[in-house]
């Protein structure tokens, strides 16, 4: 009986401990449902209130007393089953997924991304050039309204040349008829003066009139430039500094003195000639300050330094003929013209340079062609104004020819001193002051004619003989320097 007994308390002892620990299973199972996401569940009957027991009921006899819990067993809470592994296993595969996905998208988004940049970055281009074009749009539409600005005055300027010329044309024809007028006073002067002369001849009780001059035949198709020194010429050679003047026509030949030259002289000086010019240290060809030896008197001079290693003192000079050169005895003494253009230095200011020590001479034309040539004399010098500041010239060398060595001895002839060794006066006959003999065979004081060729009664240009008596030139000039 009494083991009767502990058997049923060992049966109740082992159902209390069963269904407490069916409790904490279910416990547990609800604990673990908030970790695992969308995990399987096993059904749950909800006839089944109780648990089943099976009694296992020992053959032996129990003895003892027999201890069971109230409770039941404590749950392992950190147990992990092979179910949980399987559903965390696939969580992850499921997240795995899901990243892949969202990878996928990401590398969509960021290409679409990319491509949004690269179209927002043409757009910007795309607006640049936009305005870059529109830009040039409008300069091309102010160009062309400017062109057509341009165009219109182009026109006004055409039509008001055009009226200049037609009114130049007017006055060119007024021109015209007044030269002719004066061609024919000229003409009728010239036939008076002819009469006169013939008839003061005859007052005078001679039989006859004197002769004209002998003209020079020597006409050359060319001035010869077969020799060295004209490339020296045409290289060294420089254009003259002009000065601020106007070229107006001088007054008469006997009329009021001229105003001294106009120009800009060095505030160094004076000097005794240009070859101390030269020696000062000045190398620009211009108007220098010159005051000779036994005279007190200034004298503007002009100083070629451009030619033959410089300190040339120009005598004289024609090149354009802006000044008359047929004038008196008292004109030639002293100077006239304008020492940067036509001039003439004068007969007492050329007398006392070649008296201050040995000076060589050199004489350089022109043609209208262009080409320049040369004739130098080894001496110059003059004598004094009461021998007609005769001339007095040494040995010629150069490639002009030699044409004024017959003027060598002679002296100096105006239209108002007759001092040439012809029966008339060679000053009426070549319309200008020279050393000439009967009447010679160069006249660089003559009359200037524009283009070489003039017709005249008498040789009255500016010729030399080997160059063509009846050819003018273009420009001359005479130069000193002291003997090297």
């Amino acid at each position: 009986m009494q083991g009767l007994v502990w058997s049923l308390c060992a049966l109740l002892c082992l159902s209390l401990w069963e269904e407490s620990y069916c409790r904490s299973s279910r416990e547990t199972q609800r604990t673990k449902e908030p970790f695992l996401l969308r995990s399987r569940r096993a059904p749950i009957d909800p006839n089944s209130k109780q648990c089943s027991y099976t009694f296992l009921v020992p053959e032996q006899r129990i003895t003892g007393p027999i201890c069971a819990s109230t409770t039941g067993p404590e749950p392992d809470k950190d147990r992990v089953t092979r179910m949980d592994i399987a559903d965390v296993r696939e969580v992850l595969n499921k997240q795995r997924r899901e990243i892949e996905t969202l990878q996928l998208v990401v590398d969509v988004d960021g290409n679409l991304v990319n491509e949004m940049k690269l179209l927002r970055k043409e757009s910007r281009n795309m607006n640049s050039r936009v305005t870059q074009l529109y830009m040039q749009l409008l300069h091309e539409i102010i160009r062309k309204r400017d062109n057509s600005l341009e165009l219109a005055q182009l026109e006004n300027r055409v039509l008001n040349v055009t009226s200049e010329m037609m009114r130049l044309a007017s006055r060119y024809k007024d021109l015209e008829s007044r030269f002719a007028t004066m061609a024919g006073v000229v003409n009728n002067q010239s036939i008076l003066i002819t009469a006169l002369e013939e008839q003061c001849l005859r007052s005078l009780g001679r039989g006859e009139l004197a002769p004209a001059p002998p003209l020079v035949q020597a006409v050359p198709q060319n001035i010869p430039v077969d020799n060295r020194f004209t490339n020296e010429i045409q290289r060294n050679s420089r254009a003259f500094t002009r000065g601020s003047r106007k070229n107006s026509p001088t007054v008469s030949p006997f009329g009021i003195e001229p105003p001294p030259p106009q120009g800009t002289l060095t505030s160094d000086g004076p000097f005794k000639d240009c070859f101390q010019v030269r020696q000062a240290g000045h190398t620009t060809s211009g108007m220098y300050l010159l005051k000779t030896d036994n005279s007190d008197r200034l004298i503007q001079a002009w100083c070629e330094h451009g030619l033959d290693n410089g300190g040339w003192t120009v005598l004289q000079r024609r090149r354009d003929g802006s000044v008359n050169f047929f004038r008196n005895w008292e004109n030639y003494k002293a100077s006239f013209g304008n020492i940067d253009g036509e001039h003439w230095l004068g007969l007492e200011n050329i007398y006392n340079l070649s008296k201050q020590g040995d000076y060589k001479l050199m004489i350089e034309l022109e043609d209208w062609a262009g080409k320049k040539v040369y004739a130098e004399y080894s001496s110059f010098h003059l004598e004094a104004e009461n021998q007609g500041y005769r001339l007095r010239l040494g040995t010629y060398q150069g490639n002009a020819g030699d044409s004024f060595t017959s003027h060598n001895g002679k002296q100096f002839t105006t239209l108002d001193r007759d001092k040439d060794a012809f029966t008339g006066n060679c000053a009426h006959f070549h319309k200008g002051g020279w050393w000439y003999n009967a009447c010679g065979q160069t006249n660089l004081n003559g009359v200037w004619y524009s283009g070489g060729v003039y017709r005249s009664k008498f040789q009255d240009g500016i010729f030399w003989a080997d160059g063509g008596g009846f050819y003018s030139l273009k420009s001359v000039r005479l130069m000193i320097r002291p003997i090297d």
